[in-house]
């Protein structure tokens, strides 16, 4: 399984390595990033479209003929569709998920920002994000992206990713921490 998740990221890693540098020397790097998060955003979307696009039975000419009126309806051309279209040629479409997600990695690199991941029970206002970025600046020393992913099984508080390191403030691992010390008391 682990081995299976390197080679997809691997090849996903490649695929973006190449669409970046096409991008950038085409001058289009916004025009991809927008048009790569549209596609993103279609996928979260339509569970056909998922369906068509990590599914193995549609041969590749079937999912090419199947994404061209999609990404014309989208809005999405030049580059970016034709870097979809090849991607299905290619039988690697599974892998756009990861390939947009390395794009979006490699880009913000190049950028010198970082992405915090924050999780919390309810939705963030505009600005708690605000201040959660600022202070997110401060401690990194860099420019940093904040995802919010809103998850209210955590109960209350933070979990922050950033890089490899994690804070979690949540109140869940809080009670767990205290249900697991009054255990070892009793």
């Amino acid at each position: 399984m682990t081995d299976n998740v390197s080679l997809i990221s691997g090849v996903a890693l490649r695929y973006a390595s190449a669409l970046l540098e096409l991008a950038e020397e085409q001058n289009a790097v916004a025009e991809v990033e927008a048009a790569l998060d549209r596609f993103d955003a279609l996928i979260k979307e339509s569970s056909d479209l998922d369906r068509l696009i990590k599914s193995p039975v549609f041969s590749a000419d079937a999912q090419t003929k199947a994404l061209t009126p999609i990404l014309e309806k989208a809005g999405i051309s030049g580059l970016t569709a034709n870097f979809v279209k090849l991607v299905a040629k290619n039988r690697r479409l599974f892998a756009i998920p990861g390939m947009i997600s390395a794009f979006r990695s490699l880009l913000a690199a190049k950028r010198g920002e970082v992405t915090a991941e924050v999780t919390s029970a309810t939705e963030l206002s505009a600005d708690h994000t605000s201040a959660l970025r600022e202070a997110l600046n401060a401690s990194t020393g860099k420019d940093v992206n904040v995802v919010v992913k809103v998850d209210p099984s955590i109960i209350g508080g933070l979990i922050v990713k950033v890089g490899s390191r994690m804070i979690d403030t949540s109140l869940r691992t809080k009670l767990n921490s205290l249900k697991f010390a009054m255990k070892e008391v009793g």
